[in-house]
């Protein structure tokens, strides 16, 4: 591999002719942006994963620095959000999808407080760091920021910067996130206008709707209908999910599962958003916050299957609520396995799901999508398996204000699913499932 260098950055050249490579979209996905302040500089990191070409400039009479990435696309988590930095020299960090293929970051600085400024990279996973250093002394010192960010892992940075751009390693600063369903007001400078999404699905009702089996909720008493819905293929990155024999992963087949999913629903005039749309770490935190600031009415979480059982198989759907069943709580913690909470969070934990105010509505989702992938994975003669509609304490369901369902859609250990899942014709057949079962649930809202 030839690097060629510019002032700002690196970009990648072949070595010489080769097979033509054919990726049906060769922009990396970002999905983390971190960044940590001291008495006497803030770094910023921008995790990216591969090899991109990327320029920063200074408008100093705007205050403004800029960092634009190429070849790059923003995940659904990051999109458009606004970090709001407490120092007297720098006011605010945001980022968003500048065009379709360059993703821009934006630092609002007070130039007549900075001393210098330093944009660079890193490697072994590639990232860009910006580091900002004031001039001193700088009063008052802030207080760093507890580390959450994209990545969740909250490490402390050192406190005195380095004379030069380390080598190799790096600290790993840590942001402090917006908060969800906040939009930043961005500069109409530097981004451009929104577009408009495909129209609601809330048509004049045909019919009144339709009660649970508790009576009307208040969805359905206020006539409410869907409009927008969050897509989360399961796992992702460095979290394969489960394995099948033959070497398949959890998190392809449900990514490209919520691919056609989204292909479907959008065909219907929804307006659809995915927790990821490549291979990338989303931690189970932040899934739901995706769905929160996106205030979308829908939140659909798909994962495939997996049990010591090897002969076990079916179709099962979960939304948010307690279990005594064994079953249902292996599930979760299989699932929950990459959360970075800690037991100190137990009691704020438990109590968000006892305040979930979504479960009948969660509920009544995650049967007509159960009942409607049965159907649609049912041969004759060979009726698929019901595993049954459960409530379960799910991660990636806490926090969600909206009905939230996660749908094993097949079994990798079970040797005859894993097969089907390696067909086009199968997977074609679960987004039909799913597809039916998210229109019933619209049509018993009366909006359908």
């Amino acid at each position: 591999m030839i690097y060629r260098g510019t002032s700002t950055g690196l970009l990648a050249l072949g070595g010489g002719p080769g097979p033509a490579q054919t990726a049906p979209d060769p922009r990396v996905e970002i999905a983390s942006l971190r960044y940590n302040t001291h008495a006497n500089f803030t770094r910023i990191v921008i995790d990216i994963g591969q090899l991109r070409e990327y320029f920063s400039a200074e408008d100093r009479q705007a205050g403004r620095l800029t960092v634009d990435v190429l070849q790059a696309r923003l995940n659904a988590i990051l999109q458009d959000k606004d970090f709001p930095v407490r120092t007297d020299y720098l006011s605010r960090i945001l980022v968003f999808q500048k065009a379709s293929g360059t993703v821009r970051v934006s630092v609002e600085l007070d130039f007549s407080r900075i001393e210098s400024t330093r944009v660079y990279h890193l490697f072994d996973p590639f990232r860009i760091v910006i580091d900002i250093y004031p001039k001193l002394p700088v009063s008052p010192a802030p207080t760093p920021f507890p580390g959450t960010g994209a990545a969740g892992n909250g490490t402390a940075v050192e406190t005195k910067p380095p004379a030069l751009p380390p080598a190799r390693a790096e600290i790993v600063p840590a942001g402090e996130p917006a908060k969800p369903g906040v939009k930043p007001d961005v500069n109409t400078e530097t981004k451009p206008d929104a577009k408009s999404g495909p129209p609601a699905v809330t048509a004049p009702a045909a019919k009144p709707p339709q009660p649970v089996a508790a009576g009307y909720t208040m969805a359905r008493q206020l006539g409410l209908g869907v409009k927008t819905i969050v897509l989360d293929p399961g796992h992702g990155g460095t979290d394969p999910g489960c394995l099948g024999r033959s070497g398949l992963k959890e998190k392809d087949v449900a990514l490209g599962i919520a691919l056609e999913l989204k292909k479907a629903l959008v065909a219907k005039g929804f307006e659809v958003t995915m927790t990821r749309e490549s291979d990338v770490f989303i931690p189970l935190e932040d899934r739901t916050v995706v769905a929160n600031q996106r205030r979308a009415d829908l939140f659909v979480s798909i994962h495939i299957n997996a049990t010591p059982n090897r002969k076990r198989e079916g179709v099962e759907t979960f939304y948010l609520n307690f279990s005594p069943d064994p079953e249902v709580n292996a599930t979760a913690a299989r699932e929950n396995a990459t959360s970075t909470r800690n037991i100190s969070q137990m009691k704020d934990i438990i109590q968000k799901i006892v305040q979930n105010s979504k479960v009948l509505e969660s509920r009544d989702l995650a049967e007509r999508i159960h009942a409607s992938l049965l159907a649609a994975l049912s041969d004759k003669g060979r009726p698929m398996k019901s595993l049954r509609v459960k409530g379960g304490p799910f991660w990636v369901l806490i926090g969600g204000e909206m009905p939230s369902v996660l749908v094993e859609v097949s079994h990798l250990s079970n040797a005859r699913e894993e097969g089907l899942l390696k067909t086009a014709a199968w997977k074609t057949r679960i987004v039909r499932g799913l597809t039916d079962g998210i229109m019933g649930y619209v049509q018993a809202l009366g909006k359908g």
